[in-house]
């Protein structure tokens, strides 16, 4: 299974791909979208839209992640980086990928086994648990590989197993 895990944004998007075979991930590719400052929001969408289209053209993800907007003080950045996740997930619908979302506290507790685990504990694990060489740069990135491994660790448990075939045999 590929899993495609976006870090949503206006400025700068976080992806990562992972594959899992045999309940063991490996990292594919990662990265960033980046969008200028000086482009109208219209632009920096449609850049957006454009980019994680030709990721999803040329890797073919099973299913993409994405994580859930978390914002407490700045409701215009907030705003903002909820556009970007629009876009995010609009490019996946259209391409027929399932999405599944997760909140940070579910990414964090999944890839480091704590909740409320700070930013570095999180690259940390992100690299160990992908048997990288270093840390994934920049931050978005692995974030986005963080996300991508929540979903493999739920896609692969027993009890996902279960509810999914359960779900499958009443649609």
């Amino acid at each position: 299974m590929v899993v495609l895990g976006l870090d949503p944004g206006i400025a700068t998007v976080g992806f990562g791909l992972i594959d899992i075979k045999d309940t063991v991930p490996t990292a594919i590719r990662y990265g960033v979208i980046k969008t200028s400052a000086g482009l109208p929001l219209s632009a920096r969408l449609a850049a957006i839209y454009e980019d994680v289209n030709s990721l999803i053209r040329q890797f073919k993800p099973d299913v993409v992640t994405v994580e859930e907007l978390f914002f407490n003080t700045n409701l215009k950045t907030g705003i903002s980086v909820a556009h970007g996740r629009g876009v995010l997930l609009l490019a996946a619908y259209e391409n027929g990928i399932p999405v599944h979302e997760y909140t940070p506290l579910q990414v964090k507790q999944s890839v480091v086994g704590y909740g409320r685990a700070d930013k570095k504990q999180v690259m940390e694990m992100v690299k160990r648990l992908l048997k990288l060489e270093k840390i994934p740069r920049p931050d978005d990135a692995a974030d986005a590989l963080a996300i991508a491994l929540c979903h493999a660790r739920a896609a692969t448990s027993l009890l996902y197993k279960e509810w999914s075939k359960n779900e499958c045999s009443t649609t």
